[in-house]
Order: C-alpha cells, then structure tokens, then sequence
C-alpha cells in the first residue's frame, strides 16, 4: 500500500480506492445483498408486496429438497462438474509440467500462444464448434467409424458425455495456467537430483513436484468447478433433456417462469456449493488464501 501511495500520490491513489470500492458495492455486494433478500421472501403479485403475506420464509429452500427432479439435477451437477475438474486436471498437468520444467525457454512463447489462440474466439462460438464435431454425421463419428472403433455412428450429443467434453475443453486454460505459474518457480535441480538419486517420474512427481505446486492446482480446480457448476451455455447446447444442468434450472425459474424469488434461492444455494468447494479445496492441499493469492 505504501509503494502504490508514493507511486501514484494521495489523489490518485484514493481515486483508485475509491473506484475498486464503487466496483465491489454496485456490481458484487449489493446484487448479492438483493439475491438473498429475494431467496427469503414469497413470490407475490406487486399488489400484495409489503403486505402482511409478504414475510420471511424458508420455504423457496425447501423446494429444492421436496422437487426430486430438481435435487437429482443439482446432485448431477455436483458430480458432474467435479468430473469434468478431475478430467481437466489429468489433461492439463503434464502441459503445464512440460512447459514450466521441460520446454525449451525460446519455445515457451510459441507454446503459449498456441494455447491461448484458439480462445481469442467468443466461448459461444467454440461450444458450437464442439456442437458441430460431436454430431451424428459430424468428424468425429466419422473418424471413429473409419478406423473401425464403431460400426455405426454414435450419438454424442444430447448426454452428458458431450457437456463434459465441451468444458473441458472451454475451461483448459484455468488449470493450466495456474498450475504452470506454481512449476515455474521450482528449481529444476531438485527434479534432476531426485533422478540422480534413482527416484523414478512417479515418485518424483508425488514426492516434489504435486507439493510445490498444490497452490496452482487448488487454483485452478477452483476456478474449473466454479466455472463448470455455474455453466449455462455448454449444457444448453452440448446437453440435452437428459443432462440438463442446475443453471438451467435457475434460468427457467428466472426467465421463463417468472419466479425470481425460487431462482435466487437456487442461485443462493449454487453458491453456497461454490464456497464449500473452495474451503475443501483449501483443506484438501493445505493451502490458505495467502498461497492461493500468489
């Protein structure tokens, strides 16, 4: 604080203050704030708002557990969204181990551009990109077909196998790069003395690299399973009535339903879920904000 105090000078200082302040309130704290007064009160015509059936109540949450369709959605969402931070952990970690310890430093920037290029295009546009490969005509049924792994064309779409491959996919580059900047800064001696020594990949993966980078993973399987729980436009149209997804719910009550009471209760409950994940995370590598922050 000091640094940016003799940087900028007390005005401007206090000007950026100022704006970072305005930003939380409007945009983060009040609409929260307005969420959750909404959550507790009863959906009523305007006529009857500030009347005497207009109180505090429970029962927009008690909804969630009476609906069993609802429920089974919410805990697919659960589970689904964890699969897909599994699976993009598995995908990303060694692309991160490789260009953080392994790759040539005047290689790195062509790595790195690879990666981020294809994501200078919208998400909308690269979801129905995934929507056109995993048709039933589209290349990859063909490709699996023409190499003789099915005899017929599969359906891709429609389930939840094709949501789960379409995050994966749009979410990559939040685990990759948090987990990249947490191998960076470990010294590739250790990694060469641990081989020297006869500690075979495995071992010195488990024993030294995982726990310098516990930081960068707990970052970025933070930041895929908020992101992936809290997805609309994958499920909407990689999925199908059979894979639909929690934010959906929450849009139908919204939008088409015209419930907001029910879907910021909902939407309340969706990040409550987000904020117990973050703590097991932050349990799970024994990692606290400080570590999470660098």
């Amino acid at each position: 604080m000091g640094g940016v105090l003799r940087r900028y000078g007390p005005v401007l200082t206090a000007a950026i203050l100022l704006a970072v302040a305005a930003w939380l309130l409007l945009l983060v704290v009040l609409p929260q704030l307005l969420m959750v007064d909404f959550s507790f009160r009863p959906s009523l015509p305007p006529s009857k708002a500030g009347g005497p059936e207009d109180v505090y109540t429970l029962r927009n949450y008690a909804t969630l557990w009476t609906n069993q369709i609802h429920l089974a959605i919410f805990l697919k969402t659960i589970w689904a969204s964890s699969l897909v931070t599994a699976v993009t952990l598995a995908v990303c970690y060694p692309v991160a181990f490789y260009m953080a310890q392994v790759a040539p430093r005047r290689r790195l920037p062509l790595l790195v551009l690879m990666l981020v290029v294809p994501f200078w295009i919208n998400e909308l546009l690269r979801t129905f990109a995934w929507y056109i490969i995993l048709a039933f005509n589209g290349p990859l049924n063909a490709l699996l077909v023409g190499l003789g792994l099915f005899s017929e064309p599969q359906r891709l779409l429609g389930g939840d196998a094709g949501v789960i491959i379409g995050m994966v996919y749009v979410y990559i580059l939040f685990m990759v790069f948090p987990i990249m900047n947490a191998m960076e800064s470990l010294d590739r001696n250790q990694i060469e003395a641990a081989r020297d020594l006869g500690a075979g990949w495995l071992r010195i993966h488990r024993r030294i690299v995982i726990p310098h980078a516990k930081p960068g993973i707990a970052v970025g399987c933070i930041m895929t399973f908020m992101l992936a729980a809290g997805s609309y436009a994958v499920p909407a149209l990689l999925g199908g009535p059979q894979s639909r997804w929690f934010t959906e719910v929450i849009y139908n009550w919204f939008f088409e339903g015209g419930n907001w009471n029910q879907g910021a209760a909902y939407a309340f409950i969706l990040l409550i879920l987000c904020i117990a994940f973050i703590l097991l995370m932050m349990r799970l590598f024994r990692v606290g904000l400080t570590d999470i922050a660098k």
